[in-house]
């Protein structure tokens, strides 16, 4: 999930930010650790599922490659 997070947020990014290639990058990277963290705040919060923070890093995990796709192939095209 966190690759697809990365991918589709950062295509947007470059779509909405084209002139502004890392500050776009550290944006995305800012929201995918928000959104990785923040499902699992609301498990440990509201009680549904289980809180473990081990699924928020590899989540980030994925966000990160994600987002190292998706600048690759917006810087080297």
């Amino acid at each position: 999930m966190g690759i697809l997070i990365g991918l589709v947020l950062q295509s947007i990014a470059f779509w909405l930010l084209p002139q502004y290639l890392i500050g776009a990058s550290i944006a995305v990277f800012t929201v995918v650790v928000a959104i990785s963290y923040g499902f699992e705040l609301y498990s440990k919060i509201s009680g549904r599922g289980h809180y473990e923070i081990a699924d928020a890093i590899a989540s980030i995990i994925g966000g990160i490659i994600g987002i190292a796709v998706s600048f690759a192939i917006a810087f080297f095209s």
